[in-house]
């Protein structure tokens, strides 16, 4: 959930109550923005409309609601292939003791890397790249063991 829980808070604690923290995402968009204590901005209806909060703030209020993983993109980076907003992922991950999908900007195999490593991202999440059939996911996993990370092989 993104923007419903933005407009309604209480909706990430009901959900979190009905089918438990560990089903529960939250995603996260922001924009830069240096009036924000963070320097990011919560953004909503994809992007396009500015919420004047503090999207770091915001992501702490949503594990307190129950939430059992955190998708932080930044609207600044998404895809554009340049790499994921690594000081957005950071201090996210800085902040909450749940799960954090990087997402929004992949376009190398070190970007993979880099988000888990700079980024601090337990999940790693990428379109273009797959749609575009630059990489394969094996050839994501196989690049990232290869740096020494653990890597799970389920397959969807």
């Amino acid at each position: 959930m993104n923007s419903a829980a933005v407009a309604n808070p209480d909706l990430v604690k009901q959900a979190a109550d009905k089918f438990g923290s560990d089903k529960i995402v939250v995603a996260i968009d922001a924009k830069r923005n240096k009036e924000m204590p963070s320097g990011f901005e919560l953004v909503v209806s994809g992007g396009t409309k500015c919420t004047g909060k503090d999207a770091i703030e915001w992501a702490k209020q949503c594990q307190k609601l129950g939430a059992g993983i955190i998708l932080p993109t930044s609207m600044d980076g998404d895809g554009t292939q340049a790499g994921y907003d690594l000081e957005f992922t950071k201090a996210i991950s800085d902040v909450v003791d749940v799960s954090v999908i990087a997402s929004g900007g992949a376009g190398t195999l070190e970007h993979f890397y880099e988000a888990v490593v700079q980024g601090g991202a337990d999940i790693l999440l990428a379109a273009s790249v797959f749609h575009y059939r630059t990489f394969r996911i094996c050839e994501v996993k196989e690049y990232l063991r290869g740096k020494g990370l653990s890597v799970i092989d389920e397959k969807f």
